[in-house]
């Protein structure tokens, strides 16, 4: 009975230690794999879907249309994400310029 206890240790043994090499290696190559499919841009090479700076407002202009212009921006922003053209932190970027004006 030792002798077979013995036995399955090892094969446990072997086993966990495969398993555990073979996901490493795995994890290894996917993120090579993904580094090389996707290199990231650069933010000062990356163009904005939206105007840095908008149009100041003449005197005469209600408020609201300008609240309407930013929720329009924020709209189009939010598409552009959940189409997967922007990261996340180009998200956050985007939306700050747009509310920040």
């Amino acid at each position: 009975m030792p002798g077979l206890l013995r036995g399955v240790a090892r094969t446990a043994a072997v086993a966990g230690t495969a398993t555990a090499v073979s996901n490493r290696v795995a994890r290894r190559q996917h993120g090579r794999w993904a580094r090389q499919a996707a290199p990231e841009p650069t933010p000062a090479s990356s163009p904005s879907p939206f105007p840095v700076a908008t149009p100041p407002l003449s005197p005469s202009a209600p408020l609201t249309d300008d609240m309407n212009d930013k929720i329009d921006q924020l709209k189009r922003l939010g598409e552009l994400k959940a189409q997967g053209l922007l990261t996340e932190a180009e998200f956050t970027d985007q939306k700050h310029r747009i509310l920040s004006d």
